[in-house]
């Protein structure tokens, strides 16, 4: 068997810190979005596992079993070589880890019955998300997800090359019980909708994590610096951050002017769906 997968960008478009259980996993309702851009795999059946990575963020992604990729064919009973392709910046907060795993079990899946949840919830948080790889609504520990109708929404994607790992980031965090998002979502028939309504939300991570990584909060300002920006704020831990525009063409505007003034900053202007 020899497959292809598509891992994509996962964007949090809100993140509210509802709760925390006695056993220390965090309780969350958040809106996610996925992007065109992602990793790519490259999965061919063999006798023995093995794992190589190439890519603009190749460098220090482990090729072993501590690779959640590796972890998630394992744990379908899959042996084999695995190529990746790694596109996406690590300890990014778009999860590249979960995403490429969620991309995994699918490919290794296809056309099997559907996955269990708890296989997927086992590699991570973020992975059952992942699985619909489409706008849903993640709520509890990451094992309750709901597919989200939401029109295109062009954005920019920008990393300043800070790794913020999740750990120091919860630590920090001052109210671990807040407000959810209200019990329905509306439908939206343009992104300036979208927007309007995202902004009465909230990502809590952020204002942590700003105290752990200050930078984060420039890559913040310089979004909400570009024009036409609906807007700005940070995804998952961090450190990417995001902004949304009218159109995919005000992204890419926006997009150039950030590579410019930043050059050594990652910046993807994509269509979040």
């Amino acid at each position: 068997m020899k497959a292809e997968a598509f891992a994509p960008a996962k964007i949090n478009l809100t993140l509210h810190v509802t709760g925390q259980r006695a056993d220390g996993y965090h309780l969350l309702d958040s809106l996610v979005a996925f992007a065109d851009v992602g990793d790519h795999l490259t999965l061919t059946t063999g006798p023995e596992m093995s794992l190589d990575v190439s890519g603009e963020f190749a460098d220090g992604v482990p090729c072993d079993a501590r690779n959640l990729v590796w972890q998630a064919a394992e744990a379908l009973g899959w042996a084999g070589r695995i190529h990746l392709e790694k596109n996406l910046p690590h300890g990014g907060g778009i999860g590249g880890g979960s995403s490429d795993a969620a991309a995994t079990l699918r490919a290794i899946a296809q056309p099997k019955a559907e996955i269990p949840s708890d296989i997927s919830l086992s590699l991570g948080a973020d992975v059952p998300v992942c699985m619909l790889a489409r706008a849903a609504r993640m709520r509890g520990i990451g094992e309750q997800t709901e597919a989200i109708t939401l029109p295109k929404l062009p954005a920019l994607l920008v990393n300043p090359g800070i790794a913020v790992s999740t750990g120091p980031i919860f630590s920090a965090l001052q109210s671990r019980k807040s407000a959810p998002m209200p019990a329905q979502i509306p439908v939206f028939h343009a992104p300036e909708e979208c927007a309007d309504w995202l902004k009465d939300m909230r990502n809590d991570l952020e204002p942590p994590a700003i105290s752990v990584a200050a930078g984060i909060a420039d890559v913040i300002d310089a979004l909400g610096d570009t024009r036409d920006a609906l807007l700005a704020r940070m995804s998952g831990s961090g450190s990417t951050c995001f902004a949304l525009y009218p159109s995919l063409k005000a992204a890419h505007f926006a997009a150039y002017e950030i590579g410019a003034a930043h050059p050594d900053w990652w910046c993807r202007a994509t269509l979040l769906s």
